[in-house]
């Protein structure tokens, strides 16, 4: 299908994004940068269209349904909300060498599934469940908010190597990635924007379940997880406006989180059986 060969032109440009932005990061190449960004949204912008001709091949199909029901067609989605959350922190803060650790994540939520022959790309009739308008609001809210998360999570990566080498003696204010004080409270903002996100993606997650299966809330694993997720951001935020944290704690916080909304998105599939299980 011309869908997969575009996923696959657009894993491909990510890639080199990431080795844009990595020879930016070491550099310090102004020209090397731009041509991370002008690369990773030419990935997103390819990206974009092999949503959009999925959208149509399913409508062919005899489907017509919004892209967003399996494992593989939300995975390209959820590559492609990571790179747009990026491109838009790096317009409005421009830091562009946060790009050399969140490229890496737009090119592997593509290939993990495009090269995994246990994944299926085939386009297939949707179970009842899934035949709702509140698939798409449930799924692009949540996936709006774990890319937010993924943001956070590769920032907060970068502030942990960037502490360690200031340990080791390092100017607060050279080095390669940006003062850890820029990087801490970058990925504040990223659990921020996330954080209303997932929450409105859990209650019209709830909404869809009382459409589905009669009740809003059934304590499925998927759904336990996400409100551990949610309990774990939450904690997050509220250490920092109430209790005043700042750096490691909160960084970790967030590996913490990104842990677990990774269980909570693959893990509740192939682990764990329940309701949501047809997503795997």
């Amino acid at each position: 299908m011309i869908n997969d060969k575009l996923f696959g032109i657009a894993m491909i440009v990510y890639l080199v994004a990431t080795l844009f932005y990595i020879a930016h990061l070491v550099t310090k190449n102004r020209a090397l940068g731009l041509a991370g960004t002008l690369t990773a949204l030419g990935g997103w912008l390819i990206n974009t269209a092999a949503i959009a001709v999925r959208w149509v091949e399913t409508h062919n199909a005899g489907y017509g349904y919004v892209p967003l029901s399996n494992m593989y067609e939300s995975m390209v989605f959820f590559s492609w909300s990571i790179m747009l959350i990026y491109l838009l922190f790096e317009h409005f803060y421009g830091y562009r060498s946060i790009g050399a650790f969140v490229a890496p994540l737009g090119f592997l939520g593509i290939a993990v599934v495009s090269l995994n022959p246990r994944i299926s790309a085939d386009i297939q009739p949707l179970v009842p469940a899934l035949q709702s308008n509140w698939l798409t609001a449930h799924v692009v809210t949540c996936f709006f908010g774990y890319a937010a998360f993924a943001i956070g999570f590769a920032v907060s990566i970068m502030y942990l190597f960037r502490r360690r080498s200031e340990r080791r003696g390092q100017s607060k204010e050279g080095g390669l990635l940006p003062p850890s004080r820029v990087l801490d409270e970058l990925a504040y903002k990223a659990v921020a924007v996330g954080f209303p996100l997932l929450t409105l993606g859990i209650l019209t997650g709830a909404a869809w379940a009382n459409y589905a299966w009669g009740t809003y809330w059934s304590w499925d694993p998927k759904e336990t997880w996400s409100l551990i997720t949610w309990l774990v951001y939450a904690a997050y935020l509220h250490a920092r406006f109430t209790a005043g944290w700042r750096g490691e704690r909160l960084a970790w916080l967030s590996v913490i989180g990104f842990g677990c909304v990774i269980f909570t998105y693959w893990g509740v599939n192939y682990v764990l059986s329940g309701l949501h299980s047809y997503a795997g």
